[in-house]
């Protein structure tokens, strides 16, 4: 089973770096094919959960709507995988060129993924972005590095 459970990560990994292309190409179908048609995402945008595909997909179109130019980076992606669930965590960043023509080196968040296989495909069934709290004044704090 260690085997397969390293093709199965690869696999996990791929998907990952499939979100970070088709932000590059802003390719909201592509995008479609990465998560569960009932995903549950936890973003940073309201409201506090985004059910379903196409939830999710009106926040990568709000992303399209500001940014000219999109990049994605995600950095330190750990992953548990077991027979057909998975999660993993990792730090990520939105940057770009904004429609106006200013760039932006955007904000590291925290990022988590829940997978779910469905036949030899894992996608993504949950998401969560978070910054973290500062407590005292109640505002998130996203000048934050990895």
């Amino acid at each position: 089973m260690p085997r397969q459970r390293a093709t199965d990560e690869a696999q996990i990994r791929q998907q990952i770096d499939k979100i970070v292309e088709r932000l590059r190409d802003r390719d909201l179908e592509g995008l479609k094919q990465l998560y569960t048609t009932n995903v549950v995402s936890f973003d940073v945008e309201p409201p506090l959960q985004h059910v379903g595909v196409d939830a999710k997909l009106k926040n990568w179109a709000n992303v399209f709507a500001v940014f000219e130019r999109v990049a994605y980076e995600v950095r330190d992606l750990t992953l548990t995988v077991g027979d057909d669930v998975a999660f993993g965590h990792a730090f990520a960043r939105l940057s770009g060129a904004l429609r106006d023509g200013t760039t932006t080196s955007g904000m590291w968040v925290r990022a988590t993924f829940c997978f779910e296989k469905i036949g030899d495909t894992w996608l993504i069934a949950h998401d969560q972005v978070s910054v973290p709290l500062d407590v005292r004044s109640g505002k998130g704090m996203v000048d934050l590095q990895p």
